[in-house]
Order: structure tokens, then sequence, then C-alpha cells
């Protein structure tokens, strides 16, 4: 590609832009931000595309500031937003702020350098103003009229709650970031999605009313399933990019089970492939869709990006979980993360010492069976496997060494029903 522009158009990253951002783009290292907005301690797979917009205009060789909006944060941007949502606490945005700037290390270059990444709060200047400053060197440049014409802010005045004093000044508030990271940092190109087009371009105007200077901005599309879902949606809920809240086995399984209808601009997204390699990642989606060359080349790249290859692999052991392999020397971890919706039955641990528990008594102490009677015409017909290993023995007997790290045993009936036996 020849400039970042070209890139973004490329991959389908360009929602608006204003006039002259491509020659700017082109001719000069640029310092662009974006905002992050602190209501968690992660961040989630819906931030990745304007995360992975930042290391992109590293690349190619211009300036990224990551904000972190620990002053917008306390207010709350109505962009989007449908109601007016729960204030934090300082306390609560600086614990966040640390969980953010961490994961944000991981796409972005903060060594010194030509066009080092930087991580800021904009609570450095936001918490320093007093109320009639700010209004007479903020709010004088922007008429109501100005600002009742922003669509989160027209979409918000329909519904029946309206809007709060509060949420209405967060358009004042982003755009004298913008302002300040333009004196700050020569900062003139703000990034977002495209629901921030308005608090934007307010920025540029601030800009311009008040240092006579041109800036430029974005807007990225808001990603959506091809089913209409808002992506990174699922039936259990977000999937972010802190291990702890969401598994690396889970994060590569939610980027495997990916659309054939999305896959391909998923890949232009959220991975560093080129073009020849999405291309041709692209014709095997068309010619063979079942083999889901492109689900596992997306997985791997972005579970390495942020989990790094070493969960890649580990996640990619899991998996094969799911397609009948002997599971008995995964970690156990990894097991309660394949399995981690299934039903469970506690069983004392001594009841697997000395000659162990029978197979029959068991399997009757789950839903498998109802009686032990079921249990033996179900385990003599073969229809019982045990950490994926057919038992058809009804006088067979496991000890604590058969389990899993000496914790855990996996009982099948059939192909699809699964229960843990966890030794307690």
């Amino acid at each position: 590609m020849a400039t970042l522009f070209d890139e973004f158009v490329w991959r389908g990253m360009v929602y608006d832009a204003t006039e002259g951002l491509a020659e700017a783009l082109a001719g000069e290292r640029v310092t662009a931000y974006i905002g992050f907005d602190p209501t968690a301690s992660s961040l989630h797979v819906g931030s990745l595309l304007p995360v992975m917009a930042l290391a992109r205009l590293q690349r190619f060789g211009h300036a990224p500031i990551a904000i972190v909006g620990g002053g917008t944060g306390m207010i709350g941007d109505p962009s989007g937003k449908t109601q007016e949502r729960t204030l934090l606490s300082p306390d609560q945005i600086e614990a966040n702020l640390a969980g953010l700037r961490e994961q944000l290390s991981r796409f972005l270059d903060f060594a010194p350098g030509p066009n080092p990444a930087r991580v800021i709060n904009n609570a450095e200047w936001l918490a320093a103003f007093d109320l009639l400053g700010f209004l007479r060197d903020t709010g004088k440049y922007f008429t109501v009229n100005y600002m009742l014409q922003k669509e989160s802010v027209n979409r918000r005045l329909e519904n029946e709650e309206g809007i709060s004093y509060t949420e209405f000044s967060y358009l004042l508030l982003q755009a004298r970031d913008f302002l300040e990271l333009s004196d700050r940092f020569g900062c003139t190109l703000q990034l977002g999605g495209s629901d921030q087009w308005g608090n934007i371009t307010a920025g540029i105007d601030l800009i311009r009313k008040t240092r006579a200077r041109k800036a430029h901005g974005l807007v990225m599309p808001l990603v959506t399933t091809a089913s209409g879902v808002k992506f990174g949606k699922t039936e259990s809920g977000t999937v972010w990019l802190d291990p702890a809240r969401t598994s690396p086995f889970k994060f590569y399984q939610f980027w495997l089970n990916t659309d054939d209808r999305d896959v391909i601009p998923y890949l232009k997204y959220f991975t560093f492939l080129d073009r020849a390699a999405i291309d041709a990642l692209d014709a095997r989606v068309r010619a063979a869709p079942e083999k889901r060359d492109a689900q596992r080349a997306l997985a791997r790249e972005v579970t390495a990006l942020v989990h790094g290859a070493g969960q890649v692999a580990r996640a990619e052991r899991a998996s094969s979980v799911l397609f009948g392999e002997d599971i008995a020397t995964l970690p156990a971890d990894d097991v309660l993360d394949v399995f981690d919706d299934v039903p469970s039955t506690e069983v004392p641990a001594d009841a697997f010492d000395g000659d162990g528990i029978g197979m029959v008594d068991l399997v009757s102490r789950t839903p498998l069976a109802a009686s032990k009677g079921e249990a033996r015409r179900l385990v003599q017909s073969g229809g019982v496997y045990v950490n994926n290993r057919r038992v058809a023995d009804p006088q067979a007997r496991l000890r604590r060494e058969h389990a899993i790290e000496g914790r855990l045993l996996v009982l099948r009936k059939g192909q699809r029903q699964n229960v843990l036996v966890r030794l307690t």
C-alpha cells in the first residue's frame, strides 16, 4: 500500500473522513489519537478496530496517542447510548486505567524513537479546569444550536429520559481534548467510530477557531456480524481481552466460529496479514468453505496478537478435545475452559483411592444415568467414554491417577452429552 489512507480504504476502515486527510497522511508524519473509555479494567473485542487503527498508523511512521479518558470517563459519552451511564468513582477509573494501559502496550511501541506511542489520561487537564475558566475558554465557542444538531444529542432528546446537562457537556470536553493534544503534541488527527463524528468535528472547529490551525478526523464503521448482531456480543456475554475474563481458549473459539460472510472483512480489520495472504484465504473460502482455513488463520492471528503464540498452541490443542482426542494429558484448567458450560458432579477424592470406584457406580452418580441398572446397560453397550476413551467393561474401576491432574474426569454419553466429575 502506498499510504496509510490507502491501507485504511482497502481494509474497509473508512466510514468518513475530512477533506485533505489522504494528502496529509501521504506527505507528512501525523500525530493522531483515539479515545478509550475506562468503564472496565479491560478492553473487549469491540475495541480492537480502533486499537488496530493506532497500530497501523504507527507502522506507517505516524505517531499514535491513546487517550484513556480518566476525565471524560467521569461524565459519560452519550454517543450510541439510549440512557445515562452510571458514573464511576476516581478510584474505579484509576484501576481501570492501569488495565487498559497494559493491554495497549501489546499493540503499540512506547520505546523512545521518531514516532513513539503515548498513553495519556485526559484528567491531567480536564480535572484542572475551573468551571468559569472552562466556560470562558471552551464553552463560548459553541452555540446550543450547534450542539443540538449533533446526532448523539438529537437521539437522546427523542428518548423519554432525555439527556442530562452532564452528558450534554461531553462534546465540549472531547473537543477540548483535541485542542490540548494539538497544543502539547502537534496532534492533527482524531480517529473513532462512526458515532463519534459529531464529537470529532467539534474538536476540529475548536482548533480552527482558537488556533487558526487545520485538523482532521476519520471515523470507522461500527462492526456488526452478517446477521446484524453487534460485534463482540455472544450468548455468554462480552468477549474481553483480559484472559481472566475471557480465557484464551474461548477467545480463540470466538474467532474460529466466525461466519463465512464475515471472515474476510475481519481478517482485514483485525490482522496484519497483507493483501496477497487475505486474497488467498478469500479464494479458499469460496472454493472449500467447509475447511474453515480463513477462520483458523483469523483465530491464530488475533489470539497471537492479544495473548501470544504460546496461547495459540494451547488453544488449538484444547480445541482437539472437541474432535475426540485423548484429553488425559491436557491441563485441567484447559479442560475446564472447554467444558465450562456442561453439568458437573462432585465425588469425594478418597472414593478413588485403593481399588478405586466402580465404573457403574460412578456413572450412576451423574446425570448420564438415573440408576445403577441403567448405568450398567449404558456401559455394556459401549456408550460411555472417560476422557474421550470408550469404557465398555462394567467391572472397570477408576482410580485417582485416571483423573486429569488428579482432580477431573470427563464422562461422555454418546457423541454429545458430557459431564464433568470433580474430585473433591
